[in-house]
């Protein structure tokens, strides 16, 4: 079993899961508790690194779990389906059962479901409870929502009502906490819930592979003076992001950030599409190909091509832990409303950010000075 680095004087932070029993929050919460515990190296986490040590972030073993879903497998089981697909290594459900046991018992039952027939205010405020009842009783100092559900399709004019995952970002809101959006999904965008905000809020779309790769390649081109002609790609993927992304919606959504990033990084908008095709029997692995045409010297014409396979919850789940972390600690700071700085996260981070991996990256350096000196 792994063992706690906190000690009961230690303030607690909780880590609030939209989608808790998804493959991304499942890997989440048996990585923190395995590295914490020294069952495992935490590779691919930035905020253990040494630019952030001294920075005030709360321990790996001092984060406390729950989350809303509608799924009803329970955490330790889920982590055993994800060892059998090679997510996880195969010793960890076992060894942190007891953790995955511990947030499990803290996920309560989301919404709306088919039946449901309260109106967004009731939801809102139902979701808003179970959060605020989380913090209270496990006497945490300060929650964090972080939503990892499946995309869903953006709204369309004249829908009625909030989006499902705006419900829950109100909801964040109206408890208190600090709110991250790591999935397409509207969330905070929603016209009816822009800011001024009273917490710190982050982002949307996390940056995890195909859109990494873009925001290196985009500058690349960009600084060395050549013309892209066309950039396509491909992303084939299952499990349940890839169930999700087969409606026409949600994948426009996903979409979306994948081109803003080259747009933004060329200052032009190059030809060429992004398919996104659902292939069930990948489950949690994905596999990602980029096309890029482009000219050089004297107008002549050149080739690019990038293959990227990975397991999109073993990408996901360190970036995850690492805003849970930041956006906590700029919570204890007092900060409040967007956070460009953690661009470096995102598909389609909060105005002011830059679009450059490399940039985004100097950005957060600059950030984790800032959260060293407010404790110094």
């Amino acid at each position: 079993m792994a063992t706690s680095t906190s000690t009961a004087a230690d303030p607690r932070t909780g880590i609030w899961l939209i989608g808790a029993r998804g493959s991304v929050a499942t890997t989440v919460v048996a990585g923190c508790a395995a590295i914490a515990g020294g069952l495992q190296p935490a590779v691919g986490m930035v905020t253990l690194t040494a630019p952030f040590a001294g920075c005030g972030l709360p321990d790996l073993g001092s984060l406390v779990f729950g989350g809303h879903d509608v799924a009803a497998c329970p955490l330790p089981k889920r982590a055993e389906q994800l060892a059998a697909q090679g997510v996880l290594p195969q010793d960890v459900p076992h060894a942190v059962r007891s953790e995955l046991a511990a947030a499990d018992a803290e996920i309560r039952t989301g919404g709306p479901l088919v039946d449901d027939l309260r109106v967004d205010h009731e939801l809102i405020s139902a979701f808003a409870e179970d959060i605020v009842s989380f913090q209270r009783r496990n006497n945490l100092a300060r929650c964090v929502v972080v939503n990892v559900a499946s995309t869903e399709p953006a709204p369309r004019a004249g829908d009625d009502g909030l989006p499902t995952s705006s419900l829950y970002a109100a909801a964040a809101l109206r408890a208190g906490a600090a709110y991250v959006n790591f999935t397409p999904s509207t969330g905070l965008h929603h016209p009816a819930l822009h800011g001024p905000y009273d917490v710190p809020v982050a982002g949307r779309d996390g940056k995890t592979g195909q859109t990494l790769l873009r925001s290196v390649l985009g500058p690349m081109f960009a600084q060395r003076a050549l013309t892209v002609r066309s950039w396509s790609g491909t992303n084939l993927l299952g499990g349940g992001d890839g169930a999700a992304l087969a409606n026409p919606g949600a994948a426009a959504a996903k979409n979306a950030g994948k081109e803003r990033v080259i747009a933004e990084t060329l200052g032009t908008v190059p030809e060429g599409v992004v398919h996104i095709d659902d292939v069930p029997s990948m489950g949690d692995w994905k596999t990602a190909w980029d096309h890029i045409t482009f000219e050089g010297f004297l107008g002549v014409r050149m080739i690019l091509q990038t293959t990227w396979q990975g397991c999109d919850s073993a990408l996901a789940a360190p970036l995850v832990l690492d805003l849970a972390r930041l956006v906590a600690r700029a919570h204890e700071m007092g900060l409040t409303g967007p956070l460009p700085e953690l661009g470096f996260f995102f598909k389609d981070p909060d105005s002011g950010a830059f679009s450059s991996l490399s940039e985004q990256y100097m950005a957060l350096l600059g950030f984790s000075v800032r959260l060293r000196a407010a404790g110094a």
